[in-house]
C-alpha cells in the first residue's frame, strides 16, 4: 500500500472533522494540524513552508466562517473549568496552554467575575463536592482528615484561606 502524505485537501477534511468533534482555539487548532502533517509527512518536493501556508489558509477560512473564535472558546472553556472546581488562576493558565492569548484568557476570567460574586469560592465548593471533601465528605473530622483535605485543595490551586473557609462550612451555602 503506498504511503499517504499530508496534502491541503487532507488537512481541510481533517480540520473539519476535528472541529465537528471539539471546540478549539486558533493556536490549538494550528498545533493539531501540524501534528497531522508530522504524522503523515510531506511528499518529496513539498516544503514545510508550503504546509504552513496550507494551515494558515485553512485557519483563516475557518475563522472567517465563524468556526474558530478564541473569545467564545475561552468564555465557554473558562465556565466549564469553573464548574469543575478550578480556581481562576488555574483557568487562566489552562486557557493559555490551549493556545489562547493572555489578553483573551484574562478577559474570559474577568467575565467569570461578572457572573458570580466570588468565582473562586464557587469553584472551591464545586471541588469539595466533586472530591467529597470537608462538609461533603465522609463522617469524621479528625486532624488527619482535615490535613488531607487541605492538601487536596492546595494541589488543586486554592489558597489556604479559601480551603479553610470551605472546610469549616462557612463557604456560603
Amino acid at each position: 500500500m503506498p504511503r499517504r502524505y499530508a496534502s491541503e485537501a487532507y488537512l481541510e477534511r481533517a480540520a473539519a472533522y476535528y472541529l465537528a468533534r471539539f471546540a478549539s482555539s486558533v493556536g490549538n487548532f494550528k498545533d493539531v494540524l501540524w501534528r497531522k502533517v508530522e504524522r503523515r509527512g510531506l511528499a518529496d518536493g513539498v516544503e514545510r513552508a508550503t504546509a504552513q501556508q496550507w494551515i494558515d489558509g485553512i485557519t483563516d477560512r475557518f475563522v472567517a466562517l465563524g468556526l474558530l473564535d478564541d473569545d467564545a472558546f475561552a468564555r465557554v472553556r473558562a465556565g466549564a473549568l469553573l464548574r469543575r472546581g478550578k480556581p481562576r488562576r488555574v483557568i487562566r493558565s489552562a486557557l493559555v496552554a490551549k493556545g489562547v492569548t493572555a489578553d483573551v484568557a484574562a478577559g474570559a476570567v474577568a467575565a467569570l467575575s461578572a457572573d458570580s460574586e466570588d468565582p473562586d469560592l464557587d469553584a472551591a465548593l464545586a471541588f469539595a463536592r466533586r472530591k467529597r471533601l470537608g462538609p461533603y465528605g465522609a463522617a469524621g473530622t479528625g486532624d488527619d482528615r482535615r490535613r488531607k483535605d487541605l492538601a487536596a485543595f492546595a494541589r488543586a490551586g486554592f489558597s489556604y484561606q479559601l480551603a479553610r473557609r470551605v472546610l469549616e462550612g462557612s463557604g456560603g451555602e
